[in-house]
């Protein structure tokens, strides 16, 4: 089950529904079941104080993922996404909010999947996997 839930005061997402679909989709183009994911909307300060106690991490970030599934053929997981640092990073992209959204769910199911994107590789091939998906993602 993939469910949502929003802990920002300011910035919302809509169309959930057509949201969730399409991480299916993903999920199942890569070969996975679904499991339990969730994922928590929130501001830049609550990441940053996840970001430090849970990772020691003293930086502001979109997004942060703890997968929960022991079994690597089930995709679950929280991911948590500052709305604020999508908003930012939309503007800095010059993409709108829903695209940027968009790219930082994929990201988050992606990891959860097993890619990672800490060298260059790794990155190119994150970036590739985001971009292919996001080609099949419906109009919200």
């Amino acid at each position: 089950m993939i469910s949502f839930t929003h802990e920002h005061p300011a910035l919302r997402i809509s169309s959930t529904s057509i949201l969730k679909e399409w991480i299916r989709q993903v999920i199942i183009k890569e070969g996975k079941k679904e499991g339990d994911i969730h994922y928590l909307l929130t501001t830049d300060e609550d990441l940053l104080d996840f970001n430090r106690t849970h990772l020691n991490h003293d930086t502001y970030t979109d997004i942060i993922t703890f997968p929960s599934s022991e079994n690597l053929e089930i995709i679950s997981g929280d991911i948590i996404i500052s709305l604020d640092r999508v908003d930012d990073n939309a503007k800095k992209f010059a993409q709108n909010f829903e695209q940027e959204l968009s790219r930082v769910l994929v990201h988050g199911v992606l990891h959860l999947i097993g890619y990672e994107d800490h060298s260059k590789a790794e990155k190119k091939e994150m970036r590739s996997k985001e971009d292919y998906y996001l080609s099949l993602q419906p109009e919200i």
